[in-house]
């Protein structure tokens, strides 16, 4: 296989798929790859709440570009729905926060972002926890993932991008500091501009190859996070809930993601009775009505953690077409219009709309 493209992704989850899109939109020409069937990872198994649990508590490196990704999302939703027939279920649910001691800093940083909210009482109908100045967000929404990459993926094959599954990338060809091709499993691919965004798995890649860079390789590690689907009836639950470290997020059809685990340092996504029990015990808890539902679901992912959460989005200072777009942890559904945009931006030069400085490569050198 010899056919050339401007672009070139390694990992075809959310990020690599936005960012596909964007540098179409741009004009150019793009080939993505992955291991397995696209955005099957982190991208298909999480909860896609569009906003961090407790974001005043967040580093202001994903406040910008969530705040930059909460702008982009309606017309995203509407144009994929529109091009495609397939409906993201972009849904502006609004969120609780039931509990929140930090109860200034989250106000503050409601009013400095300018995030609607409103105090609530105390009693919250329904639910069965001890409020602490519980808030509301009442234009928060969520996007139901799965169905988000299948409209992303079906609006790129439209579009002419190339997508390439269950691609095993073999090895890569160096030449002057730059790429000239990659070999895969289904032929050798010449390279212009390559771009990494392979989530968990992006610095396993670097670390084999490109061995000889050290200092400028991204920090990620993947974070195994599980989580439960109960089937209940629409209306059981009006909007999203957040309740100390776990969240309940109602989709349209009525089913109720309950989620999630934080598991450091592991590529196992086997589910476990421990964390099946952890998970029922706070949703069943929380919402008593679920115990007339029946759980349908339990799955695993795996998150590409970094330190604070920050993601990496930069061209390799080494490398000169060589650039990563990955590590957003929890948030990469909530940062990922905004990444993309910015990783477009810095490879073809243009003015950014968000400060690029906290996702440099080099910046715990």
């Amino acid at each position: 296989m010899t056919s050339n493209t401007d672009i070139t992704l390694v990992g075809g989850g959310i990020m690599g798929l936005l960012t596909a899109r964007e540098f179409y939109k741009a004009g150019a020409t793009v080939t993505v790859i992955d291991k397995g069937f696209l955005g099957r990872e982190s991208s298909w198994a999480g909860g896609g709440i569009l906003l961090p649990l407790y974001p005043w508590r967040q580093q202001p490196g994903i406040t910008q570009l969530v705040k930059q990704s909460l702008g982009l999302y309606p017309n995203l939703a509407s144009e994929l729905l529109a091009e495609t027939d397939i409906d993201p279920e972009w849904n502006p649910c609004g969120l609780l926060i039931t509990q929140n001691p930090d109860i200034t800093a989250a106000m503050d940083w409601c009013n400095h972002n300018k995030i609607a909210f409103e105090e609530v009482e105390r009693r919250l109908g329904g639910l069965e926890t001890t409020p602490v100045h519980p808030l509301f967000l009442p234009h928060i929404a969520q996007i139901r993932n799965p169905r988000l990459i299948k409209s992303l993926k079906q609006d790129l094959l439209q579009k002419g991008v190339r997508l390439l599954e269950n691609c095993l990338l073999s090895s890569i060809n160096l030449e002057n500091n730059s790429v000239t091709s990659i070999n895969t499993s289904i032929g050798n691919l010449p390279i212009n501009q390559l771009i990494i965004s392979a989530g968990a798995w992006t610095s396993e890649l670097m670390v084999q190859f490109f061995p000889t860079i050290r200092d400028n390789r991204p920090q990620i590690s993947p974070v195994k996070g599980q989580m439960l689907l109960f089937a209940a009836k629409p209306d059981t639950l009006p909007t999203m809930v957040l309740d100390g470290g776990h969240y309940l997020i109602p989709r349209l059809d009525g089913h109720i993601l309950a989620g999630s685990t934080v598991e450091a340092n592991t590529f196992d996504k086997t589910t476990t009775s421990e964390a099946k029990d952890q998970i029922s015990d706070f949703a069943l808890k929380l919402l008593p009505v679920l115990k007339d539902y029946p759980l349908v679901k339990h799955w695993a992912g795996i998150r590409p953690g970094t330190a604070c959460g920050v993601p990496y989005i930069d061209k390799h200072p080494e490398i000169s077409n060589l650039s990563i777009n990955a590590g957003h942890f929890r948030n990469g559904l909530a940062m990922a219009p905004a990444s993309a945009q910015l990783m477009v931006d810095l490879i073809l030069d243009r003015p950014s709309s968000v400060d690029p400085e906290p996702y440099r490569l080099d910046r715990l050198v």
